[in-house]
């Protein structure tokens, strides 16, 4: 997977995209830390020990550079940034269930948009697995050589 360079001062709108999904029942902010425990372990539940970690990090951020979307009450999707290196956006996830309604979208925006605003003018997606997702939603761009990037030798669970 490689990575992608995304441009943050030429972003879609990220208020109509909260909007829409504030209208669909879905709330789409910022985590804070009382949070943390359960944010963590819907990360574990739904996807694998490598996102937890780096979630774990995004929460040690000032502010927590982990946000997260809720329906009913219930979690149904995060994303993160600055967890693996400075300027770097993942993890992120959504539920099954609640793939294809703009939730992953929608924590994408609200992530780079964050990330605009601590003072970055572009973004690297790190290990991007849904190339074509990331350049409809954020008009990212392959990094040339980038595959496997910072990764590279990353301990398996096979490795210990």
């Amino acid at each position: 997977m490689p990575d992608m360079l995304v441009k943050l001062y030429n972003l879609p709108s990220l208020e109509a995209e909260m909007d829409k999904k504030q209208q669909e029942g879905i709330i789409i902010r910022r985590a804070i830390a009382p949070e943390k425990h359960l944010v963590l372990a819907w990360v574990e539940k739904h996807f694998n020990s490598h996102w937890v970690s780096e979630c774990d990090v995004s929460f040690h951020n000032k502010p927590p550079s982990c946000w997260i979307a809720i329906e009913k009450e219930k979690l149904i999707g995060f994303a993160c940034y600055e967890s693996t290196c400075k300027n770097f956006f993942g993890p992120m996830g959504v539920d099954e269930a609640a793939r294809g309604r703009g939730v992953g979208r929608a924590l994408l925006l609200a992530s780079l948009h964050d990330m605009r605003v601590q003072g970055y003018a572009y973004a690297v997606i790190g290990g991007a697995g849904a190339v074509e997702f990331y350049q409809k939603t954020a008009g990212a761009v392959v990094i040339e050589d980038s595959k496997p990037g910072i990764y590279s030798g990353m301990l398996r669970d096979k490795s210990i």
